[in-house]
């Protein structure tokens, strides 16, 4: 019994290495091709630095990655504020006209392929840019197709920590004389912080990755990071490349690690004051 219990143990761990190599050796083996003296990634003929100097000489490549990060910023920005609304009146209004439609159009994008969403997106803003002139497509265009795809992930994360939050707390605060608002700001606010943070950077994540809602909604002079990386790789992958996507990697890494402690101290403090 015992054998066919350390068997076990070997082989869930042996899968659980090899799915972690799966996942980020071709992420390791970037960044170390990033420190390759070689224009030619395959080849390796020594260890520089040159690459990440020359990454701010690349106009194209700074501009795209620029254009993304602000697109990403604030696509997460305004998918969290939506996805809290949307998420509240979810969860606290139960019952009225049209809910279901509501829930419905909510997880839509989630269900969609990008390919239809990113088309009926750019026929409507083209009929509405021939309508009224606006908008144009370019940063606008892009950060309003992010945003609808941001908002159904954000509103689920929002919505799923609102389910769990105790309702006697709120109840409480209105016991004890505390307007709605006030209940909203200085009591269920706080306390859904954390998933705010986790929604916050899941749509940061998703918007600065996405490639086809992007390909459909620029427009000339707004090019993001992902389409001139897909751009480039057709003729060849390039250090400047895998120097930037280095630079991507150590930088939200660092931003993960940063919110991981901030919601582990979050956590700790609830556990050591539930009050």
């Amino acid at each position: 019994m015992m054998n066919a219990v350390k068997l076990a143990r070997g082989v869930s761990r042996i899968w659980l290495l090899g799915g972690y190599a799966f996942l980020y050796l071709p992420i390791v083996a970037l960044i170390v091709y990033s420190f390759n003296d070689s224009p030619v990634p395959e080849a390796w003929t020594g260890f520089t630095l040159k690459w990440f100097g020359l990454l701010g000489q690349d106009e194209e490549l700074m501009g795209a990655l620029g254009l993304s990060a602000r697109v990403a910023f604030f696509s997460a920005t305004a998918a969290v504020a939506l996805g809290l609304l949307a998420a509240w009146t979810i969860v606290k209004l139960r019952r009225f006209r049209g809910r279901a439609l509501f829930i419905g159009m909510i997880n839509a994008p989630l269900l969609m392929p990008e390919v239809i969403v990113g088309l009926s997106l750019m026929l409507f803003l083209v009929s509405l840019q021939h309508l009224l002139g606006f908008p144009r497509r370019g940063f606008v265009t892009i950060w309003l197709g992010h945003v609808l795809l941001c908002l159904s992930y954000a509103t689920i994360v929002i919505e799923a920590r609102l389910r769990e939050l105790p309702a006697q707390l709120e109840e409480a605060a209105l016991d004890l004389g505390a307007q709605p608002w006030q209940v909203f700001w200085l009591v269920t606010l706080p306390l859904i912080g954390q998933s705010l943070a986790s929604a916050w950077l899941l749509s940061f994540t998703l918007s600065l990755d996405d490639v086809v809602l992007s390909e459909f909604l620029s427009g000339p002079g707004a090019t993001t990071l992902p389409m001139v990386i897909f751009s480039r790789a057709r003729l060849g992958l390039s250090p400047l490349i895998n120097a930037v996507a280095t630079v991507i990697v150590v930088v939200v890494s660092l931003g993960v690690i940063a919110a991981s402690l901030w919601l582990a101290r979050q956590g700790k403090n609830k556990q050591e004051n539930p009050a």
